[in-house]
């Protein structure tokens, strides 16, 4: 850790934190929820290595960045301009793009709509096009949950999941880091529940151990960052989602024409009819690395190979 460095930048009317680390090409890795920069923690130091110059921002309303209090301020748009921003500030041209859950969406949607700016993109977890269908994202969602609870649906209305995750923030994300991961027992996905269930953690699972992958070090981490900062700022991420799918409209149907490469494991919520539907939305999309038996927090979970798949993309490009 005592190799890279701890920044901040204004960016996007925001002041966003960031590690970095290394020189050379610009790569750019954006987390997902509940995490930080720190998710990426083994993936830092190896592209460095690599020949990379590292940045891992704590995204919008995470960490010791900027959480504004208006909900609407967590779109698509905004979190790409905070990107924007970032490489502006960095004074780089161009950079390629990783994101890991709704880090992934960040990276698509970068490239998308500014390929001026983003020569290449990773994606870890989730397809492009996750949430592009005909109808809304939350429509569709209620469609599919009917009378069973389902998280998504459950993390629209402000207030009511904070009071849930916030009221032992260790407890939290212990479960979530093992229910969502390989080595939990569960099906892979987060499907919806029965009606019954009335909170989020109901369907997570408490471990009497830890993962091999997540140390108490690693969740002492975490749990401090989300002690100071709360919930609010990624739940919102979710809130956006009708609103960000309103706004694209325009965008409906393009296509993500730059180099691209694409991370799942085989017990991560991304299912296979999902990629091959990706493929034409995504025309270069160089390879599908499946990490077997890997849940949902791919680049914790299986570093190494990760680190592999990603630096052999990035080689490739240069």
């Amino acid at each position: 850790m005592a190799d890279w460095t701890h920044k901040t930048i204004d960016t996007n009317g925001i002041t966003m934190h960031y590690v970095e680390q290394g020189e050379g090409p610009l790569v750019v890795l954006c987390h997902g929820f509940p995490e930080s920069w720190y998710s990426w923690r083994h993936q830092i130091p190896a592209l460095a290595a690599a020949g990379y110059h590292v940045v891992v921002p704590d995204q919008r309303g995470y960490s010791k960045t900027t959480q504004p209090k208006e909900i609407d301020q967590y779109t698509q748009f905004h979190l790409v301009g905070d990107i924007v921003g970032l490489l502006d500030g960095l004074g780089e041209e161009q950079a390629v793009i990783v994101g890991h859950d709704w880090g992934a969406p960040v990276a698509w949607n970068s490239a998308l709509l500014r390929p001026d700016r983003f020569r290449a993109v990773a994606a870890l977890s989730v397809p492009h096009g996750a949430f592009n269908g005909k109808i809304s994202p939350l429509q569709s969602m209620k469609a599919m949950a009917g009378e069973n609870f389902f998280y998504i649906l459950y993390f629209q209305t402000p207030g009511v999941a904070e009071h849930e995750l916030y009221k032992d923030v260790r407890r939290t994300l212990r479960m979530l880091l093992y229910s969502a991961s390989g080595d939990s027992r569960r099906e892979a996905g987060l499907a919806s529940q029965a009606p019954e269930r009335t909170g989020f953690l109901d369907q997570m699972t408490d471990p009497d151990e830890l993962p091999p992958w997540l140390t108490e070090e690693d969740l002492d981490f975490f749990t401090e960052e989300f002690e100071q900062a709360g919930f609010f700022g990624g739940l919102n991420w979710y809130r956006n989602l009708d609103r960000t799918w309103s706004l694209m409209g325009a965008f409906a149907g393009a296509k993500v024409q730059q180099p691209a490469l694409f991370v799942s494991g085989t017990r991560d919520l991304a299912q296979p009819p999902m990629i091959e539907a990706m493929k034409a939305s995504v025309p270069n999309l160089r390879e599908i690395v499946w990490l077997e038996d890997c849940g949902h927090w791919t680049q914790q979970e299986r570093p190494d190979e990760v680190n592999e798949a990603l630096i052999g993309f990035l080689n490739s490009l240069d």
